[in-house]
């Protein structure tokens, strides 16, 4: 995911920026399909809704080579591309509906700036919370709720996300 949007911005961008537009994309795949894209936690900080994990990889915190052979942190809070990326073909674990969806927030936020971004996802996403200088959980329910879905729809499509997430914990740990 990160990969096609640095290169839908020509290779390099403010992680800020990055953030707020995996975090859409995981919003809009829940909106389409009840379930997020990158599977990744998703937390509320002060400058909005982040993914968690993917914070962590882009700040240092957690070391991967797989996320280092796609994306290299920069000065500047920026990050970028660690290859060339000149064919889509090469995100073969995107589906053409996550691709689709991609297409869909860049058309949509794609030339807004980092601030902008930020202020957009303060003010038109109910799912955020000012946590003050911590982070906190944001709760697939709240999301569902923001997207429109009745009390009832969001604690199901909730509960369904918790056990998937189980099972798949479950499973890679007998791997």
């Amino acid at each position: 995911m990160a990969a096609y949007f640095l290169q839908r911005r020509g290779g390099r961008m403010a992680y800020i920026k990055l953030m707020k537009l995996l975090y859409l994309a995981d919003r809009e795949s829940m909106d389409r399909y009840s379930a997020p894209m990158s599977h990744d936690s998703h937390v509320s900080m002060a400058q909005g809704p982040v993914l968690s994990a993917t914070l962590n990889l882009i700040t240092g915190q957690i070391e991967s080579p797989a996320w280092r052979s796609w994306v290299t942190s920069e000065a500047k809070f920026e990050v970028s591309l660690s290859r060339e990326l000149n064919d889509l073909e090469l995100l073969d674990e995107l589906s053409d509906a996550d691709l689709e969806i991609m297409d869909h927030v860049w058309e949509q936020f794609g030339r807004m700036r980092r601030w902008e971004l930020v202020d957009y996802t303060h003010d038109h996403l109910p799912e955020w919370v000012d946590p003050g200088r911590s982070s906190t959980p944001i709760n697939p329910r709240a999301v569902f709720r923001a997207l429109g879905k009745d009390e009832q729809q969001a604690e199901l499509l909730a509960r369904e996300l918790f056990e998937r997430k189980s099972l798949g914990r479950a499973v890679s740990e007998l791997i």
